[in-house]
């Protein structure tokens, strides 16, 4: 990719892919119905019960997507062209299924760009140059 190491590459795309996901999230902080929803204990609209199976599930969430930056730079290039196709649509499914019932145009824009960094991620890994380690 323009000359590039694909473990840079991919691990700027992580990077920008976890920002995307912060601040969409902190965004919410702004509606109302997620404030309210969080101070009753639950996720807006989702019924979940904010809990500590809900946090310990959503840190792993997270994590993971966070230690794709790690993998891409240090994982040998089949393990990182794998892991990074599977994570990457993995959570491009993840971040889809959140936009049903949505209606908020900046969350809706903001999954949709996330989507499209996921696609990119798994486009990159799967052209990864066979001849690289």
């Amino acid at each position: 990719m323009n000359g590039i190491d694909t473990r840079i590459v991919l691990c700027g795309l992580w990077v920008t892919t976890l920002f995307v996901f912060a601040y969409v999230d902190i965004f919410g902080f702004y509606r109302a119905d997620v404030i309210h929803g969080v101070l009753a204990g639950e996720v807006s609209g989702t019924g979940f019960a904010i809990d500590q199976t809900f946090l310990v599930l959503t840190t792993l969430y997270i994590v993971i997507a966070a230690l794709m930056v790690a993998v891409s730079l240090l994982a040998r290039a089949r393990i990182n062209r794998i892991a990074n196709i599977v994570v990457s649509l993995f959570y491009m499914v993840t971040a889809g299924a959140t936009l049903i019932g949505e209606s908020w145009v900046y969350y809706i824009a903001g999954t949709l760009i996330e989507m499209v960094l996921l696609l990119v991620i798994a486009r990159v890994a799967w052209a990864w140059p066979a001849s690289t380690s």
